[in-house]
């Protein structure tokens, strides 16, 4: 049984050429480049509003931290479909350009052996798209809900520093330290506390945060407690050794929307915003593997047709191909078009389209022997 199975390999080594693997390594190198490039301007257009929540103490800096390398999955996922098309563009594009692709015909090399190449990255890069779009992104999305539910709960316990006042519960509560040390203990403490009916005055000389039963506590030592109203009679002046003061924290409930539920889940909702919401997960590592296909023929340049070539046109498609997506997903909402059809007219299309671009640089007569014979012609 080992026997066969290195046998297998070894047939499967010798099929991929040299020349595949340059190609598929070519593409993989600038794959890495462009993916990186749109990314870092995705994700910082998209952490400005991160810092922005940081700043304001809604999250803290380190969930801000935490939530930039969450979106950054969430991203790399999305746009893996526009970035090997751009690659393969450029790649292959490239080698028209330096006349490498006449090096590449005088070895045997045709539009045939060109694919191969593409595919021996592409097709696993489908598989890897395929767990991402289903699995990691999903789940990048819960945990991007659930840590900033979590600390707009915690909100009112953050931002406490020296010699700044702070107001935490809506206002509610007016704290001031003049100073925190090393072990984060506060000293000279004056609270302004509102939040049980009649006006708290606290004073203390020290104090430290505490995490009770029953929710977060400023626990005061050696202190005195002013409380009633300005201008009444009422007023009561009472000295502690221990004085513990509570701040509430928000009700923040956690609204899943549909990008952040689990595939599981999709598959057994029988609502058509999931559904619909699982057919775009799908189209993502469908985009991968048709675009890659359409990209072949699209990369061939004449001599002449300057530094770039035809990436304008090849742009123009991928920027209707992204249109008709979002149009797509709005009459699968509606239900305009059928959602068993879902994305899969479009990657017929695309696929329409390369036959047509293959026909027309090499003739319907070849495409229809490629078809009949593959690799035995």
């Amino acid at each position: 049984m080992s026997e066969f199975v290195n046998a297998r390999q070894f047939r499967f080594y010798r099929m991929v050429s040299i020349l595949d693997k340059m190609i598929a390594w070519d593409i993989f190198k600038t794959l890495g480049a462009v993916l990186t490039i749109i990314v870092t301007i995705i994700v910082s257009r998209k952490f400005i509003k991160i810092l922005a929540l940081a700043i304001d103490g809604t999250i803290s800096g380190s969930t801000a931290m935490d939530i930039l390398g969450l979106k950054t999955i969430v991203t790399v996922v999305n746009f893996l479909p526009a970035s090997i098309f751009i690659a393969i563009l450029m790649v292959l594009g490239r080698m028209y350009r330096e006349q490498e692709m006449s090096a590449f015909a005088s070895a045997g090399g045709g539009a045939a052996r060109l694919y191969r190449g593409v595919f021996l990255l592409s097709f696993p890069l489908t598989l890897v798209t395929a767990q991402l779009s289903l699995y990691a992104a999903p789940w990048a999305e819960e945990q991007m809900l659930l840590l900033t539910s979590r600390d707009m709960e915690t909100a009112d316990l953050r931002g406490i520093a020296a010699g700044r006042f702070s107001e935490y519960s809506h206002g509610d509560l007016v704290f001031y330290t003049e100073e925190i040390d090393a072990q984060l203990r506060m000293h000279n403490i004056f609270i302004q506390d509102r939040q049980h009916g009649k006006p708290n005055v606290i004073n203390a000389k020290t104090g430290l945060l505490k995490e009770l039963p029953g929710g977060q506590y400023v626990v005061l030592e050696k202190g005195e407690r002013t409380q009633g109203n300005v201008g009444e009679g009422d007023f009561t002046l009472e000295t502690f050794n221990e004085y513990a003061v509570r701040i509430d924290k928000k009700n923040s409930p956690i609204n899943y929307h549909h990008e952040a539920m689990s595939t599981a889940k999709l598959l057994a909702s029988e609502q058509i915003y999931d559904k619909v919401e699982l057919q775009k997960r799908i189209a993502v590592p469908l985009g991968v593997f048709f675009l890659s296909f359409l990209a072949v023929p699209l990369a061939k340049l004449s001599p002449r047709s300057g530094s770039y070539g035809s990436l304008l046109f090849a742009f123009l498609i991928y920027f209707i191909y992204g249109n008709i997506n979002q149009v797509n997903q709005s009459w699968m909402l509606k239900q305009t078009i059928p959602l068993w059809l879902g994305y899969f007219w479009v990657y017929l299309s695309l696929t329409g389209l390369g036959f047509l671009l293959l026909i027309r640089l090499y003739g319907l007569k070849w495409l229809l022997l490629k078809l009949k014979f593959g690799s035995k012609l």
